[in-house]
């Protein structure tokens, strides 16, 4: 990524990694991603704001170079994660003048992860202000979007928020400002997703004081930048809100065929009534896709044959997502097949603690799925629109 010029004095350094396929070695990446850099130049201090991966170090230095940056006087760090904060040792190596400036909660991240001298680090408070002359920095805490640390930087006299992992997108593009927004609403819908929407009473909080601040640029720590604030900040207040949508989501799994007839019936079905469905084969599906499409779903069926008197693993992977990115689900169920026993339904229900919406009764067969099996399948499925028509999502 070249040194891109938001503002006058205002530069992204960063660092885009356009091969990258995989975040954590979980999230798949299929567009990569970037770590965003922001340098500052005021008229008597200079600040970078946040760094890059450790393996895009380089990069970020050529950028500074490019930016003819000779000293850096405060380094804002956002963030303890490593693909914010990895590359601070090394700048403070090759800026040794240069203070890191954060809150209490990430220095102490700061000093775990990276081993960072506290001599080096300026703990600063929320909504405590920081001068660089002609700018002045305003830092305001955001925990939980997505660690308990995270802080934003807002530049007052441009009404620019730097909002860290907040509003992100894993999106590598030559392009420094949103232009193309519907692939760029996919990606930001996916990172929130993926990642943001544990939190989203949180979330909903932050979004209350964003309302209350001017902005007119949001720039992010993972894909392109918004010169439309509202264009994201409409996108999250819809995502986070507590209405869902009349959409039943399937994850499933099957092993010789009758699970997969199960759902394959309740799917036609479901359509059949007019309702919108979407299926996932866990073998082949990106799990992505199936955490957008929790964003918005009323309903979630797994289905799963018995392997070893539980669960398949894969359909148990997708149980232990989906109880981890909490989404505002309100119903769940479960179909499946069993050739001998087991207790499949109660360690696919035990595996989503977290939910608090209402279970339906499943619907499991033995064997192949015979006629009764089938009628049960429409029983679930007319279960299920009742329930749709009942919260006024059904028109």
């Amino acid at each position: 990524m070249a040194v891109k010029e938001l503002l006058e004095d205002i530069f992204e350094v960063g660092a885009s990694h356009y091969d990258r396929e995989l975040f954590d070695e979980l999230i798949p990446l299929p567009d990569g991603t970037s770590y965003n850099a922001y340098l500052i130049k005021g008229s008597k201090k200079t600040a970078l704001l946040d760094t890059v991966d450790p393996k895009k170090t380089e990069r970020l230095f050529q950028n500074l170079e490019s930016a003819e940056v000779e000293e850096i006087d405060y380094l804002i760090a956002h963030h303890a994660e490593q693909d914010h904060s990895g590359s601070i040792p090394d700048v403070l190596e090759k800026y040794p003048e240069a203070t890191v400036v954060t809150n209490s909660k990430c220095k102490d991240m700061l000093i775990d992860h990276l081993h960072l001298s506290e001599e080096d680090i300026l703990v600063i408070e929320n909504e405590e202000e920081l001068s660089l002359g002609d700018k002045t920095l305003k830092f305001i805490d955001m925990p939980w979007v997505h660690w308990p640390e995270t802080l934003v930087t807002y530049l007052k006299e441009e009404n620019v928020l730097f909002s860290c992992d907040f509003f992100g997108s894993h999106l590598a593009t030559s392009n420094l400002f949103v232009q193309d927004k519907k692939k760029v609403y996919l990606a930001a819908k996916r990172y929130y997703a993926e990642i943001m929407m544990p939190f989203r009473s949180s979330i909903k909080n932050h979004l209350e004081k964003i309302d209350e601040m001017e902005v007119d640029i949001i720039a992010t720590s993972h894909g392109p930048i918004y010169d439309d604030p509202d264009f994201i900040l409409d996108a999250y207040s819809e995502w986070v809100n507590d209405e869902t949508k009349s959409e039943v989501v399937i994850p499933y799994v099957s092993m010789h065929g009758s699970t997969d007839k199960m759902v394959e019936y309740f799917v036609d079905y479901l359509i059949q009534k007019d309702m919108k469905v979407k299926p996932f084969n866990l073998t082949t599906t990106d799990l992505g896709q199936l955490a957008m499409s929790l964003v918005d779903a009323s309903t979630v069926v797994l289905g799963t044959p018995t392997v070893l008197v539980g669960a398949h693993p894969k359909a148990i992977y997708a149980a232990h997502l989906v109880n981890a990115l909490r989404p505002k689900t309100r119903y769940a169920s479960i179909i499946g097949s069993y050739g001998w026993g087991g207790r499949m339904p109660d360690q696919i229900k035990n595996t989503l603690s977290n939910f608090d919406g209402e279970f339906l009764e499943p619907v499991i067969s033995k064997g192949h799925p015979g006629d009764e099996d089938f009628d049960a399948l429409e029983e679930l499925a007319d279960k299920i629109i009742e329930k749709h028509e009942q919260d006024d999502l059904v028109s």
